[in-house]
């Protein structure tokens, strides 16, 4: 039996319910985090994309266009224009890299790094809310649950990467869609 024809037994024993519910759960969960960065978004006056790429510094002192499209898992090309508009409102300043004179390297600004102070303040005040809402026991049982989920989805990721074929598998590296 071929590897393909494995896994679609293994969908099939699945039960239906279970599957049409992790499914709903998780459109429902990015969909607060979606509203949630819109919410920072407007309460900093920024796009998601600049908050998102402000909050990769985090304790770096430098960083590179390249490195920035690769953790967000976007074009180079896509990174250069935040990067343009973030220099643009004074949140970063560009430094020549005195090891290689071709490279430049990225750095926030006073003004960065406030916003950055902002941003992981509203994080920090988000996700206090939510634990609040918890009884304490369920607080351990979700972040457990959580846990259990992220490892599931990233070996489910790298399963898809070993065999996929492309945009079927629902997880692309580099579609050059800001995912905020």
């Amino acid at each position: 039996m071929n590897e393909n024809a494995h896994k679609n037994d293994r969908a099939q024993s699945l039960p239906p319910h279970q599957l049409h519910r992790l499914n709903e759960l998780i459109e429902d969960v990015r969909q607060c985090c979606e509203d949630k960065h819109l919410a920072e978004a407007e309460e900093l006056g920024l796009p998601c994309a600049e908050i998102r790429c402000l909050l990769l510094f985090g304790s770096e002192r430098y960083l590179t266009v390249k490195g920035i499209a690769e953790r967000l898992e976007v074009a180079k090309s896509r990174v250069t224009n935040i990067v343009n508009s973030m220099n643009e409102k004074d949140l970063i300043e560009r430094a020549t890299d005195p090891a290689d004179g071709r490279v430049r390297l990225l750095r926030l600004k006073p003004a960065g790094r406030r916003i950055v102070e902002r941003a992981n303040a509203l994080q920090k005040q988000m996700q206090t809310t939510i634990l609040e809402k918890l009884d304490p026991a369920d607080r351990s049982r979700v972040i457990s649950g959580l846990e259990l989920l992220r490892a599931a989805m990233r070996e489910a990721k790298a399963d898809m990467a070993a065999g996929s074929t492309g945009s079927a598998s629902g997880f692309n590296q580099s579609d050059g869609v800001d995912h905020a």
